[in-house]
């Protein structure tokens, strides 16, 4: 099996990478049938644009650089920014159909830290599902693309120079393990949010595809930063249902069990100030026995089923009917703003890798992404990978690649105990507040598991994506953006970023 350019993951980072790599022939494997099982239909909140007639690319520059807490990369943050537009015309190409006003208008919505409403939505909370139908739909009927589904990647395969040539991938339905060759593969494998016990992200996505990277030798930026939902639905399911931030933006307001808004105690945006803020302030109220609530009922109420019509399903699944009474809600992980690093290309740091969407560094969110930046970035950065890729002399690695970390694990689910166990000590030690104590029991934890008589390639993944981040946060003796050290609550005068190549830690093995 072999491809000029292979790319692992189908949300809308490598859907929407390979329609723009027309009309140069493109392979994309995905572990599941299209649109199962990914992050991108999931997504409520929308895609952050300055469309407004009060709004400049300017404004949502100077937003995303405050939101980023000193660690967004200026140039990338602009190239975001100016994307908006052309983004959202694409999309409309494509045939998404945001939400409009009696006029034609798009509707604009505003989500914490921005000051100006520049949200687009589709049917209120479904932006993400209607997006992938419409790339889906494109990419179906693109004759330049091949999709594989149910092709289950383990690992990069690199060449003695380290050139990434392909992935090892394991065929389900043949039950066969093959080599998959490819002069430039992108990784576009989502986010991590399932490595933690309380997450609104899909339970599978492990960091599998930033743990792939490592291994070849990547430089993993900025790993302790994720960011964690203030809403989630506090009903006892795994996943979390979300309740999106553009209740809030609509006039719902956070409160604890006797009432209180508690919002204006702790950010003088109230209801509407940082997510890592706000995401603490939650967190406080439950521990100190409040409770925390979402209460819709005077700013939506009987609007809220055509309004926020996933929402309203999740709570009627819990039998909530949030027109009449508030909603549970707790913090949840949700995005993870690190990832491989990238140039704004979307280049890593070693050759023949790329990387796009959550399980990229592009510099644009720092230590704090802004609300509905993510859609937008998969756009805009998607782009620019495939502009760079549609016109490139490619040429094959010097030699066959073997896997990055020579591991010849069996592809069956990983252990749910030991799955289970690795879940709960990331939230227990490495999520909302964490301290030295806290990081070094998840590290054991880690290490005891690395010893797991039963090790799978995907369970393998899991674990050497969670050390990253758990190393990345005990080195970051600091508290920025999403990242809470209660042993160390103050920010460093300095901003700077975390950098980790997880090969040096191989190469000092490997001499012992």
């Amino acid at each position: 099996m072999n491809s000029d350019i292979l790319i692992i993951g189908a949300g809308v980072a490598g859907l929407y990478t390979a329609l723009k790599l027309a009309p140069r022939p493109v392979t994309v494997i995905t572990a599941r049938p299209l649109g199962k099982g990914g992050a991108t239909p999931w997504a409520q909140g929308g895609l952050a644009a300055a469309l407004g007639q009060d709004d400049t690319p300017n404004l949502h520059f100077a937003d995303t650089m405050q939101a980023g807490a000193g660690l967004v990369d200026p140039e990338a943050a602009s190239v975001l920014v100016d994307g908006g537009k052309r983004a959202v015309d694409d999309l409309l190409q494509y045939g998404v159909q945001f939400d409009r006003d009696e006029d034609g208008n798009l509707v604009l919505g505003r989500e914490a830290a921005h000051c100006r409403d520049r949200i687009v939505h589709a049917t209120g909370d479904q932006a993400g599902a209607a997006i992938m139908e419409a790339l889906i739909r494109a990419a179906r009927a693109a004759e330049h693309i091949t999709i594989l589904e149910r092709i289950v990647v383990e690992d990069l395969l690199t060449d003695d120079n380290g050139v990434v040539g392909g992935a090892l991938i394991y065929d389900v339905d043949a039950g066969e393990r093959a080599a998959f060759d490819a002069s430039e593969t992108v990784l576009a494998t989502g986010g991590l949010g399932g490595l933690y016990a309380v997450t609104t992200n899909p339970t599978p996505a492990q960091g599998h595809g930033l743990a792939f990277a490592a291994r070849a030798g990547a430089v993993i930026r900025d790993p302790e930063f994720v960011q964690f939902h203030p809403t989630a639905l506090n009903i006892g399911v795994d996943p979390a249902p979300l309740a999106t931030e553009a209740l809030r933006g609509a006039g719902a307001a956070l409160v604890n069990k006797d009432g209180y808004a508690f919002m204006g105690d702790y950010h003088k945006s109230g209801d509407l100030g940082p997510r890592d803020i706000v995401a603490r302030a939650v967190e406080a109220e439950i521990r100190a026995g409040r409770g925390a609530f979402l209460d819709a009922r005077k700013a939506i109420g009987a609007k809220f089923p055509d309004a926020f019509p996933t929402v309203f399903a999740a709570c009627q699944s819990a039998k909530i009917d949030p027109r009449k009474e508030p909603m549970p809600v707790a913090p949840a992980a949700h995005y993870h703003m690190g990832g491989v690093m990238t140039d704004i290309d979307g280049k890593s740091s070693i050759e023949g890798l790329w990387a796009v969407g959550e399980v990229a560094s592009t510099g644009v969110h720092g230590a704090n992404r802004l609300a509905s930046n993510s859609l937008l970035e998969a756009i805009v950065f998607s782009a620019r990978i495939a502009d760079q890729l549609r016109e490139k002399e490619i040429t094959a690695p010097d030699e066959p690649g073997a896997p990055a970390d020579r591991m010849d694990l069996p592809s069956k689910p990983a252990d749910k105990k030991a799955m289970a166990r690795l879940r709960a000590a990331m939230s227990n030690g490495c999520a909302l507040i964490r301290d030295e104590d806290a990081l070094l029991d998840v590290i054991d934890v880690i290490h005891e598991l690395n010893e797991h008589p039963s090790m799978t390639s995907g369970l393998k993944s899991a674990l050497v994506t969670a050390e990253i981040i758990a190393q990345g946060a005990l080195m970051r003796e600091e508290s920025r953006g999403a990242h809470y050290r209660s042993d160390f609550p103050e920010a460093d005068e300095q901003a700077f970023h975390t950098e980790i190549c997880a090969t040096d830690a191989y190469d000092e093995d490997d001499e012992e």
